[in-house]
């Protein structure tokens, strides 16, 4: 088998591209071009290795795109994600850096991500940490939604110890297990139905659903730190590192 060097390879290729670009396929006969393919063919089988490089290169590509894109999202609803009216603000309502959440509360990575938000507010007490549910997860994961969203509105200064309870929760969020952590935080069944019956129409989690699809947000926990998307639960250390470069340069990454 014989091995090309890779800049004889690079060096072909850039021609091949060129004589395309510059003229019609026809450019090369019938012959020409079964032998560069077959020279092609050879050299990646020789060398798979190539193959992995372009497939680094070609997600590189794909997350700049969908970081840029996301980027623009933030800023054009700036106000729906960092000050909607639907949203709880834990932490320093008055932080100097806003984190947003967004969670579903049937994520095993956003449960395992609830540590890394606990942490942030005992060790920083300027961070302003919005949450923002986004109940992805089937059936079950609406429905506790539905509850979560009457405690907040009823007992929105309690709304921190929900949250931690049923995210926290061993059992999976359900609207039974919503009302009974609810009950133990003093607020009634009975008020939380009758809320529920009253709002039909959930505007909070339609204008999370829309964010999300502007973001490109397809799973949880996901992220927003200054103009940043940040998909996946990408713990701690990443998590305070962003914040600490927003106080340095303004930025998520300096």
């Amino acid at each position: 088998m014989i091995r090309f060097p890779f800049r004889l390879v690079t060096a072909t290729l850039l021609a091949g591209a060129t004589l395309f670009a510059t003229g019609p396929a026809s450019a090369l006969d019938d012959k020409q071009k079964e032998e560069f393919g077959a020279f092609i063919r050879e050299y990646l089988i020789a060398n798979p290795e190539v193959l992995i490089d372009v497939q680094k290169a070609l997600q590189q590509k794909q997350q700049a795109a969908q970081a840029a894109a996301a980027e623009a999202a933030v800023t054009s609803n700036k106000e729906a994600i960092f000050n909607s009216q639907h949203d709880v603000v834990l932490g320093n309502p008055k932080g100097d850096v806003t984190i947003v959440e967004f969670y579903d509360y049937n994520c095993g990575y956003c449960k395992r991500a609830l540590s890394d938000m606990n942490a942030i507010l005992e060790s920083d007490k300027n961070v302003r940490f919005v949450l923002k549910e986004l109940p992805i997860l089937g059936p079950d994961s609406l429905a506790a939604h539905r509850v979560s969203a009457a405690f907040r509105t009823i007992a929105p200064e309690k709304y921190g110890d929900f949250h931690r309870t049923l995210l926290g929760g061993e059992d999976r969020a359900t609207e039974e297990t919503a009302i009974a952590v609810a009950e133990t935080l003093g607020v009634k069944e009975a008020d939380l139905r009758a809320h529920m019956d009253k709002n039909p129409k959930d505007a909070a989690v339609m204008e999370a659903y829309k964010l999300a699809n502007d973001l490109g947000i397809s799973g949880t926990p996901s992220y927003v730190i200054g103009n940043e998307a940040v998909f996946g639960a990408v713990g701690l250390e990443e998590l305070q590192g962003k914040v600490a470069n927003i106080r340095a340069c303004g930025k998520t990454t300096c």
